[in-house]
């Protein structure tokens, strides 16, 4: 049975993808903070990538690396810049130096969102990130492509949408993930043999995806959900939102950086004050 590192554990994507592996895979389960309620097969090493004694730590003596953790949401640059960049170098570096040469990254709709929804991107597009956050997923991608060519690492970057058991609103309906497709996903990225440096979409078989995902299909991706199913009824509570935000895939991420122009329009400053919010409660959260 492999033994597989799995970052940011203790949180949401963390703890869905904890249980549809269970049994599966000998998990050492890392974070910031203490996990209680370790299941059979499950240790935990609490760890603080920005530091690079962590990361060589809990790298040793694993077959391969699920890194979930990090900064979020979008916020300030510099819990990003320690979590997202610094957090990040030091995991892959880390890995390199212990000789593990799997790593799945999380990465994020976010590294591209700030392509229009009507248009269908794919795996090849150039990145447009929608914020600090977006630049550090990008960053992780790149960083990915550096220890592929140059070291040999097999790295599968997952530009992961939503995960969550349903779809909470419209925007939901096309990057939504369900808890069991995410699992499908990560074990492709952990069993297929032939993965040197892969982008596919952390997204399930939704009808209204803005991404072209064959190639998770060529990796052998063949998702079991569709947000379709709860269309219906997440539309009937939607309400007109933001007509930036809906102009672009990535959301709200793309108008509340507008805050910084003192001549923005003030819809947009609301918006910024929710996503402090948000990145105040994630960082209580790690």
């Amino acid at each position: 049975m492999k033994t597989i590192l799995m970052t940011g554990a203790s949180g949401g994507v963390g703890t869905y993808l904890r249980h549809e592996l269970a049994g599966k895979y000998k998990l050492r389960l890392s974070d910031r903070r203490p996990l209680k309620g370790l299941a059979k097969q499950e240790t935990f090493a609490r760890a603080d990538l920005a530091k690079m004694a962590d990361a060589m730590r809990i790298t040793k003596g694993v077959d391969a690396i699920v890194h979930l953790g990090g900064y979020a949401v979008e916020g300030p640059w510099e819990p990003i810049l320690e979590s997202n960049i610094i957090g990040c170098y030091n995991l892959f570096e880390a890995a390199r130096r212990n000789g593990v040469k799997r790593m799945l990254f999380a990465s994020s709709n976010h590294a591209a969102g700030f392509y229009p929804r009507s248009e269908t991107i794919d795996h090849r597009v150039y990145p447009r990130p929608d914020g600090r956050y977006g630049v550090s997923k990008v960053f992780g991608e790149m960083l990915g492509r550096l220890y592929s060519d140059k070291y040999g690492m097999e790295v599968l970057n997952m530009r992961i949408g939503n995960v969550g058991v349903r779809p909470i609103d419209k925007r939901r309906l096309s990057i939504w993930l369900s808890p069991r497709d995410l699992a499908q996903l990560v074990t492709i990225g952990i069993e297929h043999p032939g993965i040197r440096f892969e982008i596919v979409y952390g997204v399930s078989g939704n009808q209204r995806s803005w991404y072209d995902n064959s190639n998770a299909v060529r990796l052998g991706y063949r998702a079991l959900d569709d947000a379709e199913a709860f269309a219906t009824e997440v539309l009937a509570s939607e309400k007109p939102g933001d007509p930036v935000a809906e102009r672009y895939q990535g959301g709200a991420f793309c108008v509340i950086e507008e805050a910084e122009n003192p001549s923005a329009p003030a819809r947009v400053a609301s918006g910024k004050k929710r996503a402090k919010k948000k990145a105040k409660k994630a960082k209580r959260k790690r």
